[in-house]
């Protein structure tokens, strides 16, 4: 096992050799590191999956330093152009009708193609240096929680990818929004860090809300987010404390989270790191409320969920 490389940003131009050579650099994003490697080396794309366990027919977002590279990549009409304009760089992406050239390797052979701009000023860099766009899902062991801090990346990948760039924290915690418009209908089909409700203010249609059947992007299914110990939400404090004590009287080690965008997966991380039997999860209305992280927690909680009324709110 070759040890995984951590680099700063002063190393910028030795990530970018690596992906240049076919190899795999874990990059941080505004939303959770990726897992990158340039999407004209088929076989370094082949590694993404072999070194996360990632299936086979998940497609991949392919990132870009700049809107102006977008049209090389994918078909964009109005309302992508739109949304590109006023909302590129940050964290949203778009699945979209893919232009010739852009492989099976990258879409999972389909006919569409998710691209973004991450936010982050050394992702970006990185790409220019690289002078490719990168494919690049999240850092991780595929199924656990996504790595929003370089030592996340090495606790699941160190030695079996060939860098991180390490950055940080990554700032919003959480991946991005995933919109598909391919159709007349502009398609949640993932929620993210970027509120649904910005991107129907500018396009002036709300999104439908996708299911299983509409495919296309990551996130749609299978398990994700989910660390090693069970997950279970609760709806108050108060059924929280009680169900805490319950578990600890059955000779259970117990980790609560109180969630947030930001710390949800650094806090189901802690979770396993401290070997906990059961993680308990705060899921109030507040945090109902909020698409993306309700999200994340059902899926971590899937198949087991104590709150069975959680999402219904």
């Amino acid at each position: 096992m070759t040890p995984t490389q951590v680099l700063d940003a002063s190393s910028i131009d030795r990530a970018a050799l690596i992906l240049r050579e076919g190899g795999l650099v874990a990059m941080p994003t505004e939303t959770v590191y990726g897992l990158a490697a340039c999407i004209d080396r088929p076989k370094a794309l082949r590694a993404i999956f072999a070194a996360k366990g990632r299936p086979a027919d998940n497609p991949l977002i392919v990132h870009c330093a700049d809107v102006a590279d977008l049209d090389a990549i994918a078909v964009l009409d109005e309302r992508a152009r739109r949304l590109a304009a006023l909302l590129m760089p940050g964290p949203l992406t778009m699945v979209l009708p893919r232009r010739e050239g852009i492989g099976d390797d990258v879409t999972a052979g389909l006919d569409t193609v998710a691209v973004r701009v991450p936010a982050h000023t050394l992702a970006r860099a990185l790409i220019r240096a690289a002078g490719c766009p990168v494919a690049a899902p999240s850092a991780n062991i595929s199924g656990r929680p996504s790595p929003t801090t370089a030592e996340h990346v090495l606790a699941d990948l160190g030695g079996r990818i060939d860098a991180v760039l390490d950055g940080g924290p990554c700032s919003e915690g959480i991946e991005s929004t995933v919109v598909g418009l391919l159709g007349p209908d502009a398609v949640l089909l993932r929620p993210g860090a970027l509120p649904a409700s910005t991107i129907e203010a500018l396009l002036g249609v709300p999104l439908r809300r996708a299911g299983i059947s509409d495919g296309g992007s990551p996130g749609l299914r299978y398990r994700h987010y989910a660390p090693a110990a069970a997950v279970e939400l609760v709806n108050t404090e108060n059924e929280l404390e009680k169900r805490k004590q319950q578990l600890e009287h059955e000779g259970r080690s117990v980790y609560v989270v109180v969630p947030s965008a930001a710390t949800l997966y650094a806090d189901l991380r802690m979770g396993d790191l401290l070997q906990a039997d059961r993680i308990l999860v705060l899921c109030d209305g507040t945090i109902r409320r909020n698409e993306a992280l309700l999200n994340r927690l059902m899926k971590a909680a899937e198949p087991f969920t104590h709150d069975t009324t959680a999402g219904h709110d």
